[in-house]
């Protein structure tokens, strides 16, 4: 995480990290103002935090109350040497608590990340540089080390010169990549977490065998994210981007819907309208695109080249980001690779959902199959020693597929995770099953997974596919478990040995897809200096139901974004009008703005956290509908999880409206207790918004300029770095 300080006035420091401000400075005997903690009370107080957040942690997944528990820390100093320090951390437990949790308690702070690194002793580096913003992580070098060369399967260079070449390639671009997080939980398993350092909102994980082969993996994802532009997706890119030459790729093609606003004819091919129009219900309108919005310019289409006979097929990015999501992207270090890559998760996740919708039962991996690969079982022996039974299964369909499944059992919880992995060759899919399982997951983690079904109906609702492709963490059938398994085990190999073999096992993938009866179409985006492709197959890789593009397409934004970003200067016509489509629209009431409306607020803020149903409550107020909002403060209190402050802004609100709508009470008689409860400041707030004179409380005013929002602007800040470096690339191509 990348931590910048800033020097403020006198001996105040402002250090700012994600979306976070901590000012410091020092107690006025040492010459500050003693207006915040000094840069050491911090640290004291991370450790104490950190221990009782794995408290916390144990407490919650055993449903143990922590309201009775306290923890303090107190630091010992050695009077012959300062730097030498005790840290005591105490425990008050209730009585009713076993000894069995109790130990499981004191154990638990033994997990504190904080005292882990102190103890291991962390390493400083301290060096100057010409920017701050132009540094890269040591460990992302940009100079491998040349008597190094580790090769894996599926890679078509070096492990060492992989990472630095993608290291580079960002850094060419102006992204800094810093590494978040490591995880190593059991042998051969590594995780990690990486972002953007100015936009942290665009993160990648990464896993892999090796601590080199995670970061691999999530330099790759990175890589595959920003020339596919997923980390933007759903947002909106701001007027400039809007209007300019191009706004996704040069390559792109805009297309105005017909007469009745029927979909134009240069889009899609007779193949996709059969699955994507089979009613002939979806309308130009509904393929506008989101992230410009920009109705006038038509329907922006990105070119893809049908794999069966190279022709040209343009889809609308509309329909790519509302069905596809990140299914079927890649990045490479030849095209091939990249290919190896995207088809392979392709096929990982259509099984995946043909299994799991289907209550199929695999069969076990036998024991003398598995033990050829010992690394392998290493990791897996470090989850049953935790008390994790793991089950090994062929996800092949017998054979006709490269997919393996590693799923593991919780008998503290009763929840099951069902990983998913799949490439030619059978060792590599079966790792990649083991440490998708863990990516990303502590032990405390796995605390959190659904139990298995009987139910049917729940394991086959789309929304749990799309859980399972999110995080893994939907819902599997208890039929999965059977010992009578629907197919055999195939020891199955799609792997190619030639000089060409990721071409060729590519080839072979592709090849399964044609004998399906799928068409494939693919696009390769090289322009940031990478190779990158995604491939899409109507009909089998989407992630989302076809029928969203009609229904619950993401480009209802257009119908509130320029009116809630201009909330505060609306006059009562335009209020009105905005409630009627926030109630007409089929919204979910809970749902958040920041959502509905594409924009990064800051979560922390009124705006980061204002959902449908609030914004109705504010609109309502505004218009001195009070009995409307009345009705609604009600289900606000009830089921929003909001901050303490916005919380007691609507209990006092709540009490109030009950005043003001009961012809029997008068505010006068209650307004000095009402102050007395929730202070001066909040019941001016709570009056004002009943008489007009404040609106739209909490929510600071910006516009389609986007000032204010921070957070929003550093996203655009990541985009227009590639589509500047995309300009640059069409300039010298023509």
């Amino acid at each position: 995480m990348e931590i910048k300080v800033n020097f403020l006035d006198k001996l105040r420091l402002e250090a700012k990290f994600d979306d976070f401000t901590v000012i410091a400075d020092q107690p006025i005997r040492y010459k500050g103002d003693g207006s915040a903690p000094g840069p050491f009370d911090y640290f004291l107080a991370s450790s104490a935090l950190c221990a009782a957040y794995f408290v916390k942690l144990y407490c919650n997944t055993r449903n143990i109350p922590t309201e009775n528990i306290r923890l303090s820390q107190n630091n010992i100093v050695d009077p012959e040497n300062r730097y030498q320090q005790i840290f005591k951390i105490q425990v008050e437990l209730p009585p009713d608590i076993s000894a069995k949790d109790r130990e499981g308690i004191l154990r638990s702070i033994d997990r504190c990340t904080v005292k882990k690194v102190v103890q291991t002793g962390p390493e400083f580096v301290i060096e100057e540089v010409e920017n701050l913003d132009a540094d890269a992580q040591s460990l992302l070098t940009l100079k491998p080390d040349t008597q190094a060369a580790t090769y894996i399967s599926g890679k078509d260079l070096p492990l060492e010169q992989t990472i630095a070449n993608m290291s580079g390639l960002l850094a060419e671009i102006g992204i800094k990549i810093e590494i978040a997080s490591w995880r190593n939980i059991v042998p051969n398993v590594w995780s990690l977490h990486i972002r953007d350092a100015h936009s942290p909102m665009c993160f990648t994980n990464g896993k892999g065998s090796t601590k080199e082969s995670a970061l691999a993996s999530a330099l790759g994802e990175y890589i595959e994210r920003t020339s596919c532009n997923h980390f933007y997706a759903g947002s909106y890119w701001g007027e400039e981007i809007a209007n300019a030459e191009f706004v996704h790729y040069p390559s792109e093609r805009w297309f105005k819907p017909g007469r009745k606003d029927a979909l134009p004819k240069e889009i899609l091919d007779e193949y996709c309208l059969a699955i994507y129009d089979a009613d002939g219900e979806l309308r130009g309108s509904h393929l506008i695109d989101t992230n410009s919005g920009n109705t006038a310019r038509g329907i922006c289409s990105l070119p893809y080249v049908r794999q069966s006979d190279g022709a040209t097929v343009y889809f609308p990015s509309n329909l790519i980001e509302n069905l596809f999501v990140s299914n079927g992207m890649s990045a490479g270090n030849t095209l091939a690779e990249a290919q190896v890559q995207c088809l392979s998760e392709i096929f990982e996740r259509a099984v995946k959902r043909e299994i799991l919708e289907g209550e199929l039962a695999l069969p076990d991996v036998p024991a003398d199959v598995l033990a050829k690969y010992p690394g392998i079982v290493a990791g897996i022996q470090g989850l049953e020693e935790q008390g994790f039974p793991v089950l090994v299964k062929d996800a092949s369909l017998g054979g006709q597929y490269p997919v393996m499944c590693v799923t593991l059992m919780n008998p503290r919880t009763g929840g099951v995770f069902a990983s998913f992995g799949a490439h030619p060759s059978f060792e590599v899919a079966l790792e990649r099953s083991l440490t998708e399982l863990l990516q990303g997951r502590s032990f405390e983690g796995l605390n959190d997974l659904p139990p298995p079904t009987f139910t049917s109906n729940a394991v086959t609702e789309p929304n749990n596919f799309v859980e399972h492709f999110i995080d893994s963490s939907g819902l599997v059938s208890w039929r999965f478990f059977s010992a009578k398994a629907d197919y055999d085990f195939v020891e199955w190999d799609f792997t190619a040995h030639g000089a060409n073999s990721n071409a060729e096992e590519a080839a072979a993938m592709f090849g399964i897809l044609a004998e399906m009866g799928k068409e494939s179409y693919m696009a390769v985006y090289d322009e940031l200096g990478a190779v990158a492709c995604r491939i899409l197959v109507p009909g089998y890789s989407e992630v989302y139901p076809v029928e969203d593009l009609v229904w619950d397409n993401t480009n209802k934004a257009l119908l509130f974004r320029q009116d809630v970003l201009n909330l505060h200067r609306l006059d009562e016509a335009a209020l009105e009008a905005l409630l009627d489509r926030l109630e007409n629209n089929e919204l979910d009431e809970y749902g958040d703005i920041a959502t509905l409306i594409g924009i990064e607020f800051d979560e922390n803020t009124e705006w980061g956290q204002l959902t449908v149903l609030e914004l109705k409550l504010l609109i309502h107020l505004a218009l001195g509908q009070l009995e409307d909002a009345h009705d609604l403060v009600g289900a606000f209190l009830q089921y929003n999880d909001n901050t303490v402050e916005r919380r007691l802004f609507y209990q006092a609100l709540n009490a109030a409206l009950e005043v003001e709508l009961d012809d029997e009470l008068q505010m006068c008689d209650y307004e000095g207790n009402f102050r007395r409860m929730y202070g001066n400041p909040r019941m001016d707030a709570v009056l004002g918004s009943l008489d007009g004179s404040v609106r739209f409380y909490g929510l600071t005013p910006t516009s389609m300029q986007l000032e204010g929002l921070d957070r929003h602007q550093r996203l655009l800040d990541s985009y227009k770095k590639l589509h500047s470096a995309r300009a640059k690339f069409a300039a010298r191509a023509k």
